[in-house]
């Protein structure tokens, strides 16, 4: 599962794509939904854990947190935007 980074989710995974395996050879469970997409990410990189806010985009649409997605999917960190 390939995952596009942009703003300061970028500058936290020092890429500007990250690679989540789909098949668990570390044991930890893998993501099946928005929700635990973003609490595997959190526990690998913890500085997500502290953003205001992160939205998540799957197939090009917001997605909500019980959204379902697997291997196939484009998905996309969207981290909070300041305007000025």
């Amino acid at each position: 599962m390939t995952i596009l980074l942009f703003g300061i989710t970028k500058d936290i995974v020092g890429s500007s794509t990250l690679s989540v395996p789909t098949a668990s050879a570390t044991g930890r469970k893998i993501p099946k939904t928005v929700k635990e997409l973003k609490e595997f990410l959190g526990e690998t990189y913890p500085e997500l854990n502290k953003l205001s806010s992160l939205a998540v985009a799957v197939n090009n649409a917001y997605a909500q947190d019980e959204t379902s997605i697997d291997a196939y999917d484009e998905i996309a960190l969207i981290p909070p935007v300041s305007g000025g």
